[in-house]
């Protein structure tokens, strides 16, 4: 049986195992030493120790004091015998040597037979790495292992196990292919699954644009059912309703014009005049007008339909600040007499607030008949509403809802909105004068527009015709579109009782 120790060396990371089997054995630094480790430091130059057999245990026989070389983390003595796992260590660096027998003695416990065959080949891989001078002590190891375990297997367990490694090769492949097939089974039904939800996503996004249009032309619907009753909570309070009084002068003297007529005849320009002929257009009676005499002055009021835009301005119709321009009998009136008329009074009235606002016009339309006032905005409350203006008149199209806000018939029709015994008995205190009826409407909050609503039948560059019913006294109230923003100012009426508007785009006048 082969005797000898069996070196692990550690020097860092490199490792390394050698088999000795002569009886001494020299470890160090030294060219001379059985096996030599190199390293930089000149204070472990030389022989680090020194092994030797003696009964085939090693012994230390030598070492170098001055290295202070430990044994299993104690300082190393002379004659200490080497047993298997003993480590030697070089303190302050990491150079370190495992030690194993090749066989292990019992001192106590012998045996007469031979050594177990897996002794004999670890000794015989341990003498052949050792004769040939081969490093790699892990392959001879493993090699020698392999032969060994061959020669003890017998031919039936090897065609046992032949037949395990091809049944288990063969169950591996078989099951590889149940999957391979189950996976590109699975992957074709989804691939069918995806393009069926695909197809189901398609239907369900168009069925969410149908719902989603149906909910837009809901909206819309209820949007143009609700326009004209959230327009009044809107808006109501800052449209105005319109009232004036203007009389004639002479152009040179600057006097009023009287009549001269003794009994002061004054007729109403509102009220159309009989003829005998109906197919002649009424005239006004020949009366002559003086600046002299007690005659009844030449003075006649007025009214319309105004709203705030903000900052204090007030818009409306021209017509409605100048009355005068549209009335043939006063133009006639004026033409013979050499006379032009005066404004002498201009207010509006808000609702819910009793005191009349004076109004001062700023700017009237050329072509267009459109106005601009301003009141005094510091009167004004501090939340008081502001009505917007579509000058891009988006909501301007035929078959479009429109909703118009005015005072038509003027005070006629706020007296017909109370109970008629209260109507008789305002009547009858104020019945000769509109302007103190009025006041009286305003003190009592009993002026409040009125809403029409309705569509527009027809539209060019300079009108909008629409079916929204109105009358005198709506003249310059806000049209509003399906926005709720104003589109144009009611102007007049079509012999069909169809209101036109003047569209904000036609117009060339500035509102601010």
């Amino acid at each position: 049986m082969a005797v000898g120790i069996i070196i692990h060396i550690t020097v860092g990371t490199e490792k390394r195992t050698e088999f000795f089997s002569q009886e001494r054995i020299r470890i160090g630094s030294d060219e001379t030493a059985d096996l030599q480790i190199y390293t930089p430091d000149s204070n472990e130059s030389g022989i680090w120790f020194e092994l030797e057999s003696t009964d085939g245990t090693y012994r230390i026989v030598e070492f170098a004091q001055g290295l202070n070389l430990q044994i299993n983390h104690s300082p190393i003595r002379r004659y200490i015998a080497v047993t298997d796992g003993d480590v030697i260590e070089v303190p302050d660096s990491e150079i370190a040597f495992a030690f194993f027998s090749l066989e292990t003695k019992s001192s106590l416990i012998r045996t007469n037979r031979e050594q177990p065959q897996i002794s004999r080949f670890i000794e015989e891989a341990a003498l052949e790495s050792a004769s040939t001078g081969k490093r790699d002590d892990a392959k001879a190891f493993l090699r020698e292992f392999v032969r060994e375990l061959s020669r003890e297997i017998s031919l039936t367990s090897k065609l046992i196990a032949l037949v395990l490694v091809i049944a288990f090769i063969t169950g591996v492949l078989y099951i590889g292919f149940a999957v391979n097939n189950e996976l590109r089974q699975s992957r074709k039904q989804s691939e069918q699954q995806s393009a069926i939800i695909s197809k189901l996503e398609e239907k369900l996004g168009q069925t969410s644009d149908q719902i989603g249009e149906l909910d837009k032309t809901n909206k819309d619907l209820m949007k143009q059912v609700s326009l004209a009753q959230n327009l009044r909570v809107d808006y109501g309070g800052a449209v105005a309703l319109i009232v004036g009084v203007y009389d004639l002068v002479d152009k040179r003297s600057g006097k009023v014009l009287r009549y001269a007529d003794p009994q002061s005849f004054r007729p109403n320009p509102y009220e159309p005049m009989q003829t005998e002929d109906p197919s002649r257009p009424a005239m006004p009676p020949q009366i002559g007008l003086t600046t002299e005499g007690n005659g009844s002055t030449v003075e006649y009021d007025f009214i319309g339909t105004g709203f705030h835009v903000g900052g204090g301005y007030i818009v409306t119709n021209r017509h409605v600040v100048q009355p005068w321009e549209e009335d043939d009998n006063v133009k006639q009136m004026m033409a013979a007499a050499n006379g032009r008329a005066r404004l002498k009074r201009l207010v509006l009235y808000f609702p819910n607030l009793a005191q009349p606002f004076p109004v001062k016009v700023r700017q009237l339309g050329g072509r267009e008949d459109v106005a601009v006032g301003t009141i005094d905005p510091a009167m004004l409350p501090a939340d008081f509403p502001t009505i917007p203006l579509d000058t891009d008149l988006i909501s301007a199209a035929i078959g479009k809802t429109v909703v118009t806000m005015g005072y038509p018939s003027g005070p006629d029709r706020l007296l017909a909105m109370v109970d008629d015994n209260e109507a008789k008995s305002i009547n009858q205190r104020f019945g000769n004068s509109r302007t103190n009826l009025i006041n009286f409407l305003a003190q009592s909050q009993k002026i409040v527009p009125l809403l029409t609503q309705g569509f527009i039948t027809d539209l060019d560059a300079n009108r909008i015709v629409h079916d929204a019913k109105t009358a005198e006294g709506g003249s310059g109230a806000p049209l509003f579109g399906q926005g709720g923003k104003v589109i144009g100012i009611n102007f007049g009426v079509l012999p069909k009782t169809q209101p036109q508007t003047w569209p904000f785009r036609s117009s060339s006048l500035s509102i601010f």
